[in-house]
């Protein structure tokens, strides 16, 4: 099968590298998504492991439509029965952009009208009772080109199920864990977030040095399906969990509210990391190294378009610029929005690299 993981804009690469190491074959980064192709075993593996990626999608097919007739026969002519039982149910989700077919309501029925004449063809049935499992229709529209999925996974890959509790800005677990995986932190440094939040920074930082995969203890829709031996799950699950590892590990995270440390400690223990991380209530203006040896401090700190307005973000960057650079051996990743953050904060970045917190384009800004 042809598969699809699409990704927050600017961590393509990182999920691409995390498949290659997989050992999956045919593995191609695009905008805001990456293809590889996999069986069965590989859908399980992908929707277990993947730190970075939003879902793992079957491509069912791609083709222009540039009107209502060409959407319905090119979605008509895929084949749907080699997935979707007699019973099973089939959503439509979807969107269109800089396309003449843009009204997602009428794509969605036209896309449901064409898969359930080809399944009705198939099963001899004029109306399919849709009582058995979920198949969920994903369609994509862009520059009169439609992409047409079968999304294996359900809940996004970033709802890994620990954090049910986050603080007014929630950090988007698969973003966190992008950030970690570029600080290259494999638990062997010091690693600390001043402003932690909900937490979700140090637990990928946990996650990742325990090597735990990330979508273990969680379900996918595709495990409920007739298609696929359900055995490929376990085995997946049982190989993910043998490659854990325990440690010592310095992970600090703290924030200056306390209602934060009680919801990231709940989060942690939710994870099943609590263990590994050290929790405290703490202002970052008065950070000092919390163990000797060199470390990492990663942070999202309020960044305008979040808790402070920004004149009061620039301010405190000025100051944690002030107390960051006097740490020798220590590197800094800061996430923000703010594009004169490293005049705020008083030097310029070795690395900055265009990413997106939801809808905000920000900057991660690398000090090494």
């Amino acid at each position: 099968m042809k598969l699809c993981v699409p990704c927050l804009f600017g961590l393509e690469g990182l999920a691409a590298d995390e498949l290659k190491y997989m050992g999956m074959d045919g593995v191609a980064a695009e905008t805001g998504r990456v293809l590889f192709d996999g069986n069965a075993a590989d859908i399980a593996k992908a929707n277990i492991r993947l730190r970075t990626g939003e879902r793992v999608q079957i491509l069912m097919g791609e083709f222009p439509a540039y009107e209502f007739n060409d959407l319905f026969e090119g979605v008509y002519a895929l084949p749907w029965e080699d997935f979707i039982p007699k019973d099973g149910e089939f959503p439509v989700k979807g969107h269109c952009l800089n396309s003449q077919l843009m009204s997602v309501p009428t794509c969605q029925g036209m896309i449901k009208k064409a898969i359930a004449k080809r399944l009705g063809g198939k099963y001899g049935l004029q109306q399919l009772p849709e009582t058995g499992s979920r198949y969920q229709i994903r369609f994509s529209i862009m520059n009169d080109r439609a992409s047409i999925y079968l999304d294996t996974s359900g809940a996004a890959l970033h709802k890994r199920g620990y954090r049910p509790n986050a603080n007014l800005a929630p950090l988007r677990e698969t973003l966190a864990a992008a950030m970690v995986k570029i600080s290259r932190f494999k638990g062997r440094d010091i690693f600390c977030d001043p402003f932690c939040g909900s937490g979700t920074i140090a637990i990928e930082a946990a996650l990742a040095a325990i090597n735990r995969a990330p979508g273990v203890n969680r379900r996918f829709t595709a495990e409920s399906w007739s298609t696929f031996d359900r055995r490929v799950w376990k085995d997946a699950r049982d190989e993910a969990r043998a490659a854990e590892f325990r440690g010592d590990y310095k992970i600090f995270a703290s924030d200056i509210d306390p209602a934060c440390i009680d919801i990231a400690q709940e989060n942690a223990r939710r994870a099943g990391v609590s263990e590994f991380i050290h929790f405290s209530c703490a202002n970052a203006l008065a950070f000092t190294p919390p163990a000797e040896g060199k470390g990492i401090i990663m942070a999202n700190p309020p960044y305008g378009e979040r808790l402070m307005d920004v004149k009061q973000a620039e301010d405190l960057y000025r100051s944690l610029g002030r107390i960051w650079r006097k740490l020798d051996d220590w590197s800094f990743y800061v996430l923000t929005s703010d594009l004169d953050f490293e005049k705020c904060f008083g030097k310029k970045a070795d690395k900055r690299r265009k990413v997106y917190n939801g809808m905000i384009q920000c900057q991660l800004y690398m000090y090494k």
